[in-house]
């Protein structure tokens, strides 16, 4: 699971909205679940609720948290706090994180529930087990910490059950990789640091890594690694893929096929649109479009199997786009697709690097359409 679950659009699309100048940070939901945890605790204990709320993060820092809501009714107590995810495209930016607390009796210990909007955890492969509410380790770790803090500073023992609420998180949670991971009902509750850092390709990699962690656990042969929805959607269809073996690699070929290295599965389908593809065949392993651009005199090279006049050679090397280059070849009838399908192949490999995994690439039109498929 992500530090924030990336939304559907691919990272090209998310960095088009990127800010200009200085990015400000943000706070995880993890990180806003133990403020509020904190707040309703104290208010259980004080019939005080403390606003704003500090807390201290994995990193030693201490941020403070303005409450946004706060009740105590029936023995119990309930704090919010509205995530604040900086400049991120985060879709949970602006949600109201809600900690609910109850006492329990003494040995019972430290029980975690999902509320409205948070999800349960319904495949294996995640770092929790299966009927667990989907509310990670680490923020686990940081509201026990302050749970037990308050405890011994009241003389109490940590007897207590923590109900995080995150009103609307079913709806949030259809736009992220959470129903592909079989997390259900609503959103995670995250964060390894506590801190949001805008546009992280860190969060998208994290959870590519996921998605190859469930599809293991499930026993799944073959899994797919697609640079888009369009490409995705072809290469499901032709193999008949289930939902669980769609990994959203989008940009990050690299971060698939290491995490594949260690942890590899027995078939690899990688697929994207012939621009993004014609990146890994070159050696990319990032295909953002600011990270990695197009070679024309290495596409040239691609054909030299076919004998092309100096005008094709002149109209490859002066092209903007890879897509242009396509339709160049095309016209001709060329077949520039499959080379740059071998070729991606041959990159995948050599990341690889032996691992036990029969791989195949495919190519694909902006429509959809298969051009070539490397196997």
């Amino acid at each position: 699971m992500t530090e924030a679950a990336p939304p559907t659009e691919t990272p090209d699309a998310a960095a088009s909205r990127k800010p200009n100048g200085p990015l400000r940070k943000g706070w995880t939901t993890g990180a806003c679940a133990t403020a509020a945890t904190k707040a309703a605790l104290t208010a259980l204990l004080t019939g005080e609720f403390p606003d704003p709320v500090s807390i201290r993060l994995p990193g030693g820092q201490e941020p403070a948290f303005a409450l946004a809501y706060e009740q105590i009714a029936g023995g119990q107590a309930s704090a919010g706090i509205i995530k604040d995810a900086g400049d991120d495209p985060d879709v949970t930016h602006g949600a109201t994180v809600i900690a609910t607390i109850r006492r329990l009796t003494a040995g019972s210990g430290i029980r975690f529930v999902a509320g409205d909007g948070v999800g349960t955890v319904t495949r294996p492969g995640l770092p929790l087990a299966i009927g667990e509410p989907a509310i990670n380790p680490v923020p686990r770790a940081m509201m026990v910490a302050e749970v037990e803090a308050l405890a011994k500073q009241h003389g109490l023992t940590p007897d207590v059950e923590i109900t995080v609420s995150i009103p609307g998180g079913q709806a949030l949670a259809e736009k992220t990789w959470n129903p592909r991971l079989g997390i259900i009902g609503g959103l995670s509750v995250l964060g390894t640091t506590g801190i949001v850092n805008p546009f992280s390709c860190a969060a998208w990699i994290h959870s590519i890594h996921r998605g190859i962690d469930v599809a293991r656990a499930m026993g799944l042969p073959h899994v797919l690694g697609a640079t888009g929805s369009t490409s995705e959607r072809a290469a499901q269809q032709l193999y008949g893929l289930p939902q669980e073996a769609l990994l959203d690699m989008g940009d990050f070929a690299g971060g698939l096929l290491k995490y594949l290295r260690q942890y590899p599965v027995p078939r690899l389908t990688i697929a994207g649109g012939f621009a993004k593809l014609s990146k890994l065949a070159q050696g990319a392993l990032d295909l953002h479009s600011a990270r990695s651009q197009i070679d024309n005199t290495f596409m040239e090279t691609l054909m030299s199997d076919h004998p092309l006049s100096q005008d094709i050679k002149e109209r490859i090397r002066s092209a903007n786009t890879a897509l242009e280059i396509l339709d160049i070849t095309r016209q001709n009838n060329l077949d520039m697709a499959t080379p740059i399908a071998q070729r991606a192949r041959e990159t995948a490999l050599s990341v690889l690097r032996g691992a036990d995994i029969a791989v195949d690439v495919i190519v694909t039109d902006r429509a959809g359409a298969i051009l070539a498929i490397a196997s």
